[in-house]
């Protein structure tokens, strides 16, 4: 799957980008657009469905879900740099997703939540076999999605640069650094809340 995706940013940035995939961006405005939205949406029917075949319980496939898109995310960047040699650098900038607008932002933000995803995922499987359920409680619940609207916040917010086509502002590493350390706390409390429990 991160192979597909890679080889469809090869051909979008040979029909847009022929001269090098470069900020401020291009116009993007025909019909092309359209189904590529549509192929991230689809993207994400694929990820939920790995998760669904894997898991039994819900926070199962939540975890599987986790997994399959972190290593999905990670490798989309690996073949990106095996197939075109790009990003030259971790703080590359890259527009990383379309929906619900554009995101923008330097490649390390999304490896960085795709690690972390990763690891989460890894860890809530780990030790639900080991027979701790590592339920989500009200705080966790509400700092996971404090830490996801700060991310969000950080890729889409520079109208500028994707509305209008202009170069973009500094990128907000202060929110992503935030956003990351709130999704550690809230795992980490429904950690400490399970261990209570299983004790």
């Amino acid at each position: 799957m991160a192979y597909i995706e890679s080889a469809v940013v090869v051909y979008l940035r040979a029909l847009y980008h022929p001269e090098g995939f470069l900020f401020p961006l291009k116009p993007l405005n025909d019909a092309k657009i359209i189904v590529e939205v549509f192929r991230e949406a689809a993207t994400l029917v694929l990820l939920v469905a790995v998760a669904a075949l894997a898991g039994k319980k819900l926070r199962e496939r939540f975890a599987y879900f986790m997994i399959a898109f972190g290593i999905w995310d990670i490798f989309y960047y690996v073949w990106l740099k095996v197939i075109l040699d790009w990003p030259s650098s971790l703080f590359e900038w890259d527009v990383l997703f379309l929906i619900p607008m554009t995101w923008i932002g330097p490649v390390i933000a999304p490896l960085s939540i795709a690690m972390l995803m990763v690891i989460f995922g890894v860890l809530i499987i780990y030790f639900s076999e080991k027979g701790m359920d590592l339920n989500s409680t009200i705080s966790s619940t509400l700092l996971v999605l404090a830490g996801t609207g700060i991310i969000l916040y950080s890729f889409m917010s520079d109208t500028g640069a994707t509305i209008e086509l202009k170069m973009p502002q500094p990128y907000r590493y202060d929110l992503l650094v935030i956003g990351n350390v709130l999704f550690i706390i809230s795992f980490l409390i429904s950690f400490l809340k399970a261990k209570r429990s299983n004790s």
